[in-house]
């Protein structure tokens, strides 16, 4: 585990996980979220993106947490592990209404600059139509990339029994 992709629905934990996995191993984390929004939740264009990624993936040892389909396969490509969090939605819904109230009216620090926590109307059915719209694209470029390592957790109680196994 040298190249890591961590993917989910919004809510899953991608970036806590980036974060802890990253100190565990020692590998730089590349928060997708904090490049791609910046100030004021104004969005970069996915071609820039695109370009940050390929030269986070030059790199020998990475981890890069988010989905951004648009660039996914950049990092499908040239990664050696995926850790996709398929957790429930109820479960993603919590996640992102407990992070909401643990970062009102501040910026998350895997967040863009000056981008204060919220919940508006399409994240939040983005959240809750996760499995039904993304999921079925995220299977199939999963099964294209045989080179890579799945490790598919579908609760966080299997997530921090990997941590605690790769810690020892």
């Amino acid at each position: 585990m040298r190249k890591i992709m961590i993917i989910g629905s919004g809510g899953s934990g991608k970036s806590t996980l980036a974060k802890t996995l990253g100190e565990i191993l020692d590998i730089p984390v590349y928060h997708l979220d904090a490049y791609f929004w910046k100030p004021g939740w104004n969005p970069i264009e996915r071609s820039e993106l695109a370009r940050l990624q390929e030269g986070f993936i030059t790199q020998d040892r990475w981890i890069i947490d988010g989905n951004y389909s648009a660039t996914m396969d950049i990092r499908l490509q040239a990664c050696d592990t995926v850790i996709f969090l398929n957790y429930s939605t109820l479960r993603c819904l919590y996640g992102i209404t407990k992070r909401r109230i643990q970062y009102q009216g501040k910026t998350r620090p895997d967040m863009g600059k000056d981008c204060p926590e919220k919940i508006d109307l399409e994240f939040f059915l983005w959240v809750a139509r996760f499995k039904k719209d993304k999921l079925p694209s995220i299977r199939e470029r999963l099964n294209t990339a045989q080179h890579a390592q799945l490790l598919e957790f579908t609760s966080p109680k299997q997530t921090k029994t990997f941590l605690t196994k790769i810690s020892k």
